[in-house]
């Protein structure tokens, strides 16, 4: 059994802007800080267990690139505080979790397929992994409505986030 956690991956979470008013606002990098994978090659299962309440906003993304002096610490203070109570409601659904219910794969490259509980609802996911150097990374478009969540929007919806978020996924061998 291999255990992943923070301390040897990575996990962000990129939204994307999108309305009237998009121009002023800001497409977002989030890190989600506290998850567990558990991973058992014999078996070949995964399951991973994650905490929303730990996602921090890592810095703003302007024209395709980060920009870390973008937000204030009042402004992430804030998204995040409209994550955890509007769009999360992490004090209803404190956990997100995933077990795998096939595995292919051989080498570099591997497809995880299972389920994912998020907000209160279950949905199938696939997992695309392929392995550069010592890093095994994947990338996994998430549909928020698909989970019963709604994207956030401001100013009479003329301020939204998309409805699909992507998740990336980081994992060093050598930790």
């Amino acid at each position: 059994m291999i255990e992943v956690n923070q301390s040897s991956a990575r996990l962000w979470i990129y939204t994307f802007k999108e309305g009237l008013l998009s121009p002023i606002a800001h497409d977002l990098k989030l890190e989600l800080q506290r998850f567990s994978l558990a991973i058992d090659e014999t078996a070949k299962s995964v399951r991973g267990r994650f905490e929303p309440r730990s996602i921090r906003v890592e810095c703003a993304i302007k024209n395709g690139a980060e920009s870390p002096s973008t937000l204030s610490s009042g402004d992430r203070a804030t998204i995040e505080r409209n994550i955890m109570n509007d769009v999360l409601a992490v004090s209803r659904y404190p956990l997100i979790e995933f077990e795998s219910t096939r595995i292919e794969g051989a080498g570099d490259a591997w497809s995880v397929t299972g389920s994912l509980a998020l907000h209160g609802q279950t949905r199938t996911l696939t997992a695309q992994l392929s392995k550069k150097a010592h890093k095994w990374s994947t990338q996994v478009r998430l549909h928020q409505p698909d989970f019963g969540i709604k994207p956030y929007s401001a100013f009479l919806g003329t301020l939204k986030v998309r409805s699909d978020v992507m998740v990336v996924l980081e994992i060093d061998e050598r930790s």
